[in-house]
């Protein structure tokens, strides 16, 4: 009995770490990385982005959003024009690295719309830079930055709320992979 205490004791950190890395995949870390540095941002908010878009699981949304962060094909001839992107086609987003960049670039211009602020970026993520706009004009008529507790829609509210946690998570669970150490 001794020794199966002891084999169990031994071995919770290793299944423990298997089922979260089960519950919380990282694939295209190589590429995560580099586009989180190519455009100044936190890898572990990119990864949790794309978990909460498609939990590393590319497919066509219902709304026609496409490959692992979940870019709309207007967004992404929007990010095109902006980047020099002039041979883009839309099935281009089928590919991680055009993909990962797309949304990371996305990503920093949202931030950067928002001052760094990452709740409004990432609600803008989900909901569209007009509708947080108004949400955050409102709150900052009221004197104070947008809260969560703000955000109208459920489902944006829950999506923002998801991508703040899978950031602390993948920042818990992969430093090393995400080049946060």
């Amino acid at each position: 009995m001794i020794v199966l205490g002891v084999g169990a004791t031994l071995l919770a950190p290793i299944i423990g770490g298997t089922l979260r890395r089960l519950e919380l995949p990282l694939n295209d870390a190589r590429v995560i990385r580099t586009q989180a540095a190519a455009e100044h941002l936190n890898p572990a908010l990119v990864a949790a982005v794309i978990y909460a878009e498609t939990r590393f699981r590319p497919r066509e949304s219902s709304a026609g959003a496409l490959g692992l962060m979940q870019i709309l094909p207007e967004t992404a001839q929007f990010i095109a024009g902006r980047t020099g992107g002039i041979e883009f086609t839309t099935a281009d987003l089928a590919s991680p690295e055009v993909n990962v960049a797309y949304g990371s670039w996305y990503l920093r211009y949202l931030l950067d719309h928002y001052g760094g602020a990452e709740l409004p970026a990432v609600a803008a993520y989900n909901a569209g830079l007009s509708e947080v706009d108004g949400w955050v004009a409102k709150a900052t008529a009221a004197g104070h930055s947008l809260s969560d507790a703000e955000i109208p829609y459920p489902q944006t509210r829950a999506y923002v709320a998801s991508v703040l946690s899978a950031q602390q998570a993948y920042t818990a669970t992969y430093p090393h992979q995400l080049g946060l150490q």
